[in-house]
C-alpha cells in the first residue's frame, strides 16, 4: 500500500524533532535523540495509517459474528429509498431484523408481516427508538422488486391471519383444525388490516451477499422453500459490538418485544462498559 504523504507534513514532522537547543551532546544523548526521532516517526505514521487500516476493516468480507465481536460493516439500499451503512449509526443500538421472507417460492411468510406491524404499533405507541437510543432494521434477502411486493401483499397476510383466528363456524372446529386455531391465536393476537405506517428501514440485500455471509440464508427452512432467511435477531451496542444473537428453531419461534425490551437496557449499559 502506498500513501501519499503531503510534503508539508513532513516539513512539520522535522520542525518538530529538530527544535531543540543546540549543544555540544555526549553520545548517550544523541542515542536519546535517535529514539525519540524513531517513536516521533511511528506516532505520526500512525496517524497516517490506520485510517486505510480501518477503512479495510470495513470493507472486510461478511462472516459469521460471534457476541462480544464487532458486526462486520455493509452497506445496503432500502425500500425506503436511502443507503444505510451499520458503521455510521454508531452512537445507538442497532436491532437487525432478518424476516423469513419466503415460505414457498410465491407465498409470504404471514409471521414476517405481523412482525413488522407489531413492531410499528409499538413505535407509534411508545417511542421506543427515541427511548432506548436505537434504530430498527428490517433486512431481506431480496431484489427491490420482491420487496415492494412482501410489503404490497401485507394487507393479504393480515386477512389470512384473520381467517386462520376465526375460521367459519370457528365453535365447531375440532382436531388439527381446532389446534391451529388456538395456536394463531396465541401468536397473532392483534388484530392488523390495509396497509399500515413503515417507520423502520427495509434493507433490499439483493444477491443475499449478507444473508449468506452470516449464515441465514437457505434455499429450505421449516417446512417451506424459498430461497429464505432463517429468521434473526441481532442486537448490536452503540460502540458496534454484537450483543444479542437469536435464530429461530421454527418460523413461529421469535421473540417478540416484550422480552427484547428487557434486553436493551443490558446492551445499553454493557455499549457504556466497554
Amino acid at each position: 500500500m502506498f500513501l501519499n504523504i503531503p510534503r508539508d507534513n513532513f516539513g512539520t514532522f522535522n520542525a518538530i524533532i529538530n527544535r531543540r537547543t543546540i549543544k555540544h551532546k555526549t553520545k548517550g544523548e544523541k542515542a536519546m535523540d535517535r529514539n525519540k526521532k524513531g517513536l516521533l516517526l511511528s506516532l505520526f505514521l500512525a496517524t497516517i495509517i490506520l485510517p486505510h487500516c480501518l477503512v479495510f476493516a470495513q470493507n472486510a468480507e461478511i462472516k459469521p459474528v460471534t457476541v462480544g465481536q464487532p458486526m462486520p460493516d455493509f452497506t445496503l439500499p432500502t425500500y425506503q429509498g436511502e443507503n444505510i451503512t451499520i458503521s455510521q449509526l454508531k452512537g445507538k443500538s442497532v436491532m437487525l431484523i432478518f424476516p423469513r421472507g419466503k415460505f414457498q417460492p410465491d407465498v409470504w411468510c404471514r409471521m414476517c408481516a405481523y412482525q413488522y406491524a407489531d413492531l410499528a404499533e409499538i413505535e407509534k405507541d411508545k417511542q421506543i427508538r427515541k427511548k432506548h437510543n436505537l434504530e430498527i432494521l428490517f433486512v431481506l434477502p431480496y431484489s427491490k422488486e420482491m420487496v415492494e411486493d412482501w410489503v404490497d401483499k401485507f394487507p393479504k397476510k393480515f386477512a389470512e391471519i384473520e381467517e386462520w383466528k376465526n375460521p367459519p363456524n370457528a365453535n365447531k372446529v375440532t382436531g388439527g383444525r381446532k389446534e391451529w386455531m388456538e395456536e394463531t391465536r396465541r401468536v397473532f393476537p392483534k388484530k392488523f388490516e390495509g396497509k399500515i405506517p413503515m417507520p423502520f428501514p427495509i434493507l433490499i440485500d439483493a444477491g443475499a451477499k449478507v444473508s449468506k455471509g452470516l449464515r441465514l440464508f437457505t434455499p429450505d427452512w421449516n417446512n417451506g422453500r424459498g430461497p429464505m432467511n432463517i429468521p434473526a435477531v441481532f442486537i448490536i451496542d452503540k460502540n458496534g459490538i454484537l450483543q444479542f444473537k437469536y435464530l429461530s428453531q421454527v418460523t413461529f419461534d421469535r421473540p417478540g418485544f416484550d422480552y427484547l425490551s428487557k434486553v436493551l437496557p443490558c446492551v445499553d449499559y454493557w455499549g457504556r462498559t466497554n
